[in-house]
């Protein structure tokens, strides 16, 4: 077993670097259910559900990873075996059909309307029961001593309808697992396998890697790095860096220049935004692959986090600065591998590395087929919860770029209004790039 798989007759494996502060921030800091990651898959037809519980548990079975836990071997942290992942049938609510799911995501396209709160749509008022049932699903707490770190449930939520809910614990699974993960079920389910994963080492061969790049990436860091205090945000200062209970909004948005790429447009606009709201100087996290391609069929946590900073002026275009903050990354991406914790030791624990942060995911091509049905998938369902005052989950797929605006509703209670401004500053931006900056918050403010 490894950080991002088990290699056959292996027990333990050494734990990343990213597992091992992530188990010090559960050990240390409340994080309620912000390292929850689940996933919904909307199956309409009549499905095989032996077959179907049979791919989850084929799926596990080519994943030892979901099923390890984080454990103290001595004077050392290292995955081994936990408990064996549920993967069980359980009845919708009462009532029959009425009381089922809507015909249509919980919080995927089609769901609520930009802007407006990205949560479970009951419908009819009936729908409530489902919700309250996915809603356990994904609250419910993992045992991170024994484990296991992940479940599957299927729900039958209707005549021709059933929903798998799938949560596991951040520790185990990234956001391109998700994709990973469907894929293979879907595959099992349709009675094919997957071919053979290599055997990989993640968390040793992550070490070798990092030595290399510790003494480069300690002298990058050392004139950049410094605690970030507070964000400026519509006037209140956000300072946290806590994880907790949290709301969420969605909006959509078509992030293109030429010459740039959709997330580096996005990042670009975000830093804007926040220079807009009085921030001389930005600094946003952002989520990195640290995923090598040997791992390309891997399921795991194969995440960095690292600052991104800015000093956006008024006077330079849009494209101008979105070229420098592209430039500025580039350099970051030569550290992806290294957390900051490594190059800068004196860090404390946080929930989150600064009060702003951006995860991007880009998913290709659509959603694969289960053999006989109409699937449909939710790929940022809402855990709850927010690690920091505002989190962007992006994931740009074959229907556009979808961002889920994750904010703690004290620290910004007027998150609509930030997500309205983020949403017209995009589209501004994008339709005339070479505005500049000052002009684009010119006509946001009006």
């Amino acid at each position: 077993m490894t950080g991002g798989a088990a290699s056959a007759g292996q027990e333990t494996a050494e734990v990343t670097f990213t597992q091992q502060g992530m188990w010090v921030t559960e050990q240390t800091v409340k994080v309620g259910t912000a390292y929850h990651m689940p996933l919904l898959v909307h199956l309409r037809g009549e499905p095989d559900t032996a077959a179907l519980l049979a791919a989850c548990a084929a799926v596990v079975e080519r994943h030892p990873v979901l099923r390890g836990v984080v454990a103290e071997v001595g004077d050392e942290l290292r995955l081994v075996p936990g408990a064996e992942v549920p993967v069980r049938r359980a009845a919708g609510p009462p009532g029959g059909p009425a009381d089922g799911l809507p015909d249509g995501p919980l919080t995927g396209p089609g769901g609520p309307a930009d802007g407006l709160p990205d949560g479970p749509s009951t419908g009819p008022a009936g729908g409530a029961g489902m919700d309250a049932a996915v809603r356990e699903e994904i609250l419910r707490p993992f045992d991170l001593e024994s484990g296991p770190l992940a479940r599957f449930t299927l729900f039958e939520t209707g005549p021709g309808r059933h929903l798998l809910v799938f949560v596991a614990h951040h520790l185990v699974f990234d956001g391109q697992s998700k994709d990973i993960l469907v894929g293979d079920l879907a595959t099992f389910y349709n009675g094919e396998r997957p071919p053979p994963l290599p055997a990989i080492d993640h968390g040793r061969a992550e070490r070798d890697r990092v030595a290399a790049l510790l003494p480069a990436a300690k002298e990058f860091w050392k004139p950049r790095w410094r605690d970030p205090g507070e964000t400026v945000l519509l006037g209140r200062a956000l300072r946290s860096r806590r994880a907790g209970e949290g709301r969420v909004l969605r909006i959509t948005a078509d992030p293109s220049v030429p010459g740039l790429t959709r997330f580096e447009v996005l990042l670009a606009a975000l830093h804007v935004l926040l220079s807009g709201y009085g921030n001389a100087e930005v600094t946003t996290a952002v989520d990195l692959s640290t995923r090598p391609a040997e791992a390309a069929g891997h399921i795991g946590l194969f995440v960095n986090e690292l600052p991104v900073a800015s000093t956006p002026s008024p006077e330079t275009t849009f494209r101008a600065f979105a070229t420098a903050l592209r430039a500025e990354l580039r350099e970051v991406y030569r550290f992806r591998q290294v957390p900051l914790t490594r190059a800068m030791p004196r860090i404390r624990p946080h929930a989150a590395l600064v009060p702003v942060s951006v995860s991007y995911r880009t998913r290709h091509g659509a959603d694969p087929v289960f053999a006989g049905l109409d699937t449909s998938v939710e790929w940022t369902v809402f855990n709850h919860a927010v690690r920091g005052a505002l989190h962007l989950q992006c994931v740009d797929g074959p229907g556009g770029l979808t961002i889920s605006l994750r904010h703690d509703p004290e620290a910004v209670p007027d998150a609509a209004k930030a997500a309205a401004d983020l949403r017209l500053l995009l589209e501004r931006a994008t339709h005339d790039p070479d505005l500049t900056l000052n002009e684009i918050l010119n006509e946001i403010q009006e």
